[in-house]
């Protein structure tokens, strides 16, 4: 179960996210509750690479595999130097060290454990639509501070805010 988790906690990553994806990506704009669901019902399609409506390994693996073919460009199984710099230049150019730990650090450095406990809901190691949505909406609900069924820029900037000092305060912890 630990290796499944840790395995599908890259793919997962992305769900850290979902607030993000339910509430930003709008500019200035207002988000309807009902914007943010199709969002996340687009977003866990996206991932669900099989089509088979759970987020698992099986998703991962296929993602993974796509990700190397596309950076594969002769098709002969390895990755030269010539193949890497373009997809890091196709990426906007070298990478700064440490930029990945730094976005989404809490998560990561957890292994992901964190986000399929809070996703997850059934503990079965994988994440279905309904559950991923849930998460979706309890993020939208939390970022909703006036419960008008509506995030307006302030309130997304808001709850951003209040995530960072979560997570700031999550990391001070001495018991982490």
């Amino acid at each position: 179960m630990r290796k499944q988790t840790i395995a599908l906690s890259a793919a997962i990553l992305s769900l850290a996210a979902t607030g993000s994806i339910a509430v930003a990506q709008t500019g200035d704009k207002t988000l309807t509750r009902a914007e943010a669901q199709t969002r996340a019902s687009t977003a866990f399609d996206r991932m669900d690479a099989n089509n088979d409506g759970r987020l698992d390994q099986a998703d991962r693996a296929a993602r993974q595999n796509a990700r190397f073919d596309r950076i594969d460009t002769d098709g002969n199984g390895s990755l030269s130097r010539e193949e890497f710099a373009a997809m890091r230049s196709a990426r906007g150019g070298e990478m700064r060290e440490g930029r990945r730990g730094k976005r989404h650090g809490g998560w990561a450095r957890m292994g992901g454990r964190g986000m399929m406990q809070n996703v997850d809901a059934n503990g079965d190691g994988a994440i279905t639509k309904a559950e991923f949505t849930a998460q979706a909406m309890t993020r939208f609900a939390a970022a909703d501070a006036d419960n008008d069924g509506t995030v307006t820029a302030p309130e997304r900037k808001a709850a951003r805010e209040a995530m960072r000092q979560a997570y700031r305060a999550n990391r001070a912890s001495p018991a982490n």
